[in-house]
């Protein structure tokens, strides 16, 4: 078994000790993304700018290590209104056009820094 961490100058650093990702062999296990703001290191302030902020640092994740949108396999989100369900889908729709992954929703109680998304994936060469 091969392990390597993979990190991304572009996503902003872990808010505790964990790494960015995980290559175990052919699969990259992605840590949980909010939507936080690489530049400053600030959480976006609405659902929709948090959402699409956690998919683009998702996005350089998966550039980092050589993979995009299409390598994903599975995908598990973390909202903490159900009513933002339908706003959620309408963003992740322009991330996964075809060929969806498989995918799990919770809603959650909270989530750090009061996020109101967050998104992890398992991604495969």
């Amino acid at each position: 078994m091969s392990k390597k961490i993979i990190n991304s100058n572009n996503a902003p650093e872990p808010i505790g000790p964990y790494s960015h990702s995980v290559m175990v062999d052919q699969m990259l296990y992605v840590s949980g993304q909010l939507g936080i703001d690489p530049s400053n290191g600030q959480l976006k302030t609405t659902l929709e700018a948090q959402t699409t902020q956690a998919f683009i640092n998702l996005e350089s994740i998966l550039n980092e290590a050589g993979l995009d949108f299409k390598n994903v396999a599975k995908t598990t989100l973390f909202i903490t209104d159900m009513a933002n369900f339908a706003a959620v889908n309408n963003i992740y729709s322009t991330y996964f056009t075809s060929d969806y992954p498989a995918r799990s929703c919770v809603a959650v109680a909270q989530l750090p820094m009061d996020a109101l998304f967050e998104i992890e994936v398992i991604a495969t060469k």
